[in-house]
């Protein structure tokens, strides 16, 4: 009898570990696989969003929020797990120069005892030029199109630009 007991014990050691072994792995494979969604469709959805007209007119390379927020919706929602529920958070979009910081969270439909796990993927992107003479900021500065650069002096803000 205590032989068999103890078998009984092992058997269910065995599953209780087994189905840790699978949470966990399940919630660090999900993590994984949020960040690599949101970057590789941030960028996408920048190239989408660049404003070939104004770059043409201006040599200033341009953004459109609008645009890039459309385009990211629409290819992160046709990439999503389906048992998974996200939250989606622009919260700095920048036309010149483009930026873009964009916030998931994602949490399992499947709860254990009214217990989820919430994941926050965040992603911060700057669209860069090849070129050595692009100087986009400082034109965009001159042009009145951005805010002046400031520096901290102290407790107090100073402009940078005359």
């Amino acid at each position: 009898m205590n032989k068999g007991m103890l078998t009984v014990g092992i058997i269910l050691l065995s599953i209780v570990s087994l189905l840790l072994i699978a949470l966990i792995s399940g919630t660090s494979t999900g993590s994984e696989l949020d960040y690599y969604l949101v970057k590789e469709t941030a960028e996408a959805a920048m190239e989408d969003a660049m404003d070939l007209k104004y770059y043409r007119d201006n040599g200033t390379i341009r953004m459109d929020k609008e645009k890039f927020v459309e385009s990211f919706l629409l290819r992160f929602a046709d990439n999503v797990d389906n048992t998974r529920n996200y939250k989606v958070g622009f919260y700095d979009l920048n036309e010149v120069p483009p930026k873009v910081s964009v916030k998931i969270e994602s949490s399992s439909s499947i709860r254990f005892d009214n217990y989820s796990i919430l994941m926050t993927t965040t992603y911060d992107g700057i669209a860069e030029s090849n070129k050595k003479e692009d100087i986009y900021i400082e034109d965009a500065i001159k042009k009145k199109e951005v805010g002046n650069p400031v520096i901290l002096n102290g407790n107090s803000y100073t402009d940078n630009i005359e």
